[in-house]
Formats: C-alpha cells, structure tokens, sequence
C-alpha cells in the first residue's frame, strides 16, 4: 500500500534579518535529514514535493539526492502566512501561535487564518494524490504549523484538538494513504522511523 509521506522540516538557521521563508536547515536539521533518508532508502520513494520555503527546499533536495530524484514546489505547502509581523521571538511567538489555533476564524496579528491555511494545505495535498502520475510512495517536506491544520483535517476534529508533532524541533511524519487519503501513521519523530 502506497503513502504519502508528510514530513515537517527540520531545525534551521534562526535569523531575524531574513524574511522566515528564506531561512535553510541548519547543521542539525540537515544532520536529521541525512539520517531519515536512510530509511527512506528502504522505500519505494517515487515523487518528492517541498513548499517554496527554503527550508523544506532544503530537506526536499536532500531526500531527492539520495534516492537519485527530482523533486516539484509547491507554494500551497507553505507555512500559513505570517508576513504580517515577520519574525516574533519566543516565548512571544508561541503566545500567537496559541492564539492563532485557538481561533481559527480569526486573522490573529494578521495572519492567514486557521480555517484559511487548512482549506489550503489540504487542497494541496488532494491535489497531489490526484495528479502525482507515479505508484510509489511521495514524501511531501512542509512545515509545522500547516501539519497540524492538516492532520486535523484527517482525524476529523476541530481545529486545536489534533495530535501533533512531539519533536520541538521539527522533523516529524505522518503517513497517509494514497488512495483512500486517510490517516495510516500518526505522528512520528524521523528518527523513530516507521512503523510497520
């Protein structure tokens, strides 16, 4: 049974003077995708998408350079839209972060909505598993905050009540299937692998 493989990317270079969609994994980050590549080399991989952000771009080419892939962007696999406040340092940023589950109708600090970024992330996603031509598995690089919008979709429940990635970091996956687009893996750290 194939899946589609969705993965969030990994630690990257924090750097306040760079918009945050320009930021790249940093050592650890590439270290850890190095690593889930590994596994992945066990797999029928047969298409490989990432979000327009450099750092699933990163993670993205890393998978496709091991298994001798290309890989597409995808800019509706991005992060929801943060552009109207740019960089917020912690512990403020998960203070909007927060909020912005919480209130998934609500533009918080004018930011893409919840509701908005969902609707996008799992066009996205139906879009790929309708369109990809190849029968293996797809790994899709993507971020954090559109993963769990998605996988509340998937498990059927409001917004701010899905599982989540443990991993503070990043560097999680979920599997679904390709045919059914039903959840078959919840959320796991890369370095635990899979599960079958």
């Amino acid at each position: 049974m194939a899946s589609l493989i969705f993965l969030t990317h990994p630690e990257v270079v924090i750097d306040p003077n760079q918009p945050v969609p320009e930021w790249p994994l940093n050592a650890i980050g590439s270290a850890r995708m190095e690593r889930f590549t590994e596994q992945l080399a066990d797999r029928d991989v047969s298409a490989i998408y990432a979000s327009t952000e450099r750092k699933a771009m990163d993670g993205a080419a890393i998978v496709a350079e091991r298994l001798g892939l290309s890989y597409a962007t995808d800019p509706d696999l991005g992060e929801n839209d943060r552009s109207a406040t740019g960089y917020i340092a912690p512990p403020e940023f998960w203070d909007v972060v927060r909020e912005f589950f919480s209130n998934p109708h609500k533009s918080i600090r004018g930011w893409e909505r919840a509701i908005d970024s969902q609707a996008r992330i799992v066009n996205a996603i139906s879009r790929i598993l309708r369109e990809d031509e190849t029968s293996g598995d797809i790994v899709v690089v993507s971020h954090g905050g559109v993963a769990r919008l998605l996988t509340a979709h998937l498990q059927q429940v409001e917004i701010g009540q899905e599982s989540r990635p443990s991993h503070p970091g990043g560097g999680c996956f979920i599997r679904i299937d390709r045919d059914s687009f039903a959840l078959t893996q919840d959320w796991r750290n890369i370095e635990d692998g899979f599960a079958d």
